[in-house]
């Protein structure tokens, strides 16, 4: 007798930290009967899978060599078939740079019953680790979540126009590119001390930060050693970070024989980098905790 057909639920996994999980996420992953997982995926969260549940790695990263989406979507459709539940967990938001919206169509074209559970997104949870809001009364009246990596050429963003919207910018997979974002932003009409923050590994106990000006951007992300995956917020909604107004402050640093890290530091660059969860201290031992700083390590984890 042929099995039940199965279906398949599209979760959103949030940025990373599991209590960041909705209530219909954690259900569904604890009725799943096999889990195809993102890199992105913390994996604390499949902890909370049953422990008859096969895990399939179908690793999907901007930039990286990754599981081709024709392959996985055929593995759903061959699962669901053979009457699994079948969770697609994504890292986010399976509709927001997710390809979620791809998988829902071929999924629905073979007749497979199909779910979407959304999550929170990077995009939402970065700058709120930072205390950035996204939309400010004073500030923005909206934001734009757009990708630094487009498909091609011609899915390139019109930076220039991002840059007379007018509102906050936040970048997907944009540190790779982000020469080409900032010279996109500054022809448009964007001013150099525009404040940017930049967060890697949102909400993940290994979460890094950089506060800097859009003016300053590719060097101080080349000097802080950021990498992916991060988001890119762009815009005056920055100045709400908790660190912004140390970083406004800032007198400009003396010449270092010896710059803190090891490589030299790019002259003038003004930048904090900090960790989540961590005890920090003053990257000098000077009497003023601000004014003392380095000029390529404002903060660094206490050893």
């Amino acid at each position: 007798m042929q099995a039940a057909q199965g279906k398949v639920t599209l979760v959103g996994a949030g940025p990373g930290d599991p209590e960041l999980l909705t209530i219909k996420a954690l259900k569904a992953i604890e009725a799943a009967d096999v889990l195809l997982i993102d890199d992105l995926v913390n994996p604390e969260i499949l902890a909370l899978a049953p422990s008859t549940a096969r895990v399939i790695q179908v690793g999907k990263r901007g930039g990286c060599e990754s599981t081709p989406q024709e392959f996985i979507e055929r593995l759903m459709i061959a699962e669901a078939r053979a009457g699994q539940h079948v969770v697609r967990l994504k890292g986010g938001d399976p509709y927001l740079f997710g390809r979620g919206g791809e998988e829902r169509a071929q999924l629905r074209a073979h007749g497979i019953a199909v779910e979407v559970v959304p999550g929170i997104s990077s995009g939402l949870a970065a700058p709120a680790t930072l205390g950035v809001p996204l939309t400010h009364r004073a500030w923005s009246q909206g934001a734009v979540f757009v990708t630094g990596h487009g498909k091609d050429a011609a899915s390139e963003p019109n930076w220039a126009a991002l840059a007379q919207s007018g509102l906050t910018l936040v970048v997907y997979m944009g540190v790779a590119r982000c020469e080409a974002i900032q010279a996109g932003l500054l022809a448009g009409g964007a001013k150099p001390d525009t404040p940017v923050a930049v967060v890697q590994s949102a909400t993940r106990a290994h979460q890094r930060q950089l506060l800097t000006t859009l003016g300053q951007l590719p060097a101080a992300l080349r000097d802080s050693g950021l990498g992916s995956p991060s988001i890119i917020v762009i815009g005056d909604v920055v100045r709400c970070a908790d660190d912004w107004q140390d970083l406004a402050e800032l007198a400009p640093p003396p010449a270092l024989e010896q710059p803190a890290v090891g490589h030299a530091a790019s002259p003038g660059i003004r930048f904090f980098v900090t960790s989540r969860d961590a005890a920090l201290t003053p990257a000098s031992q000077g009497s003023d905790p601000v004014r003392g700083l380095t000029p390529t390590v404002a903060f660094r984890v206490a050893g």
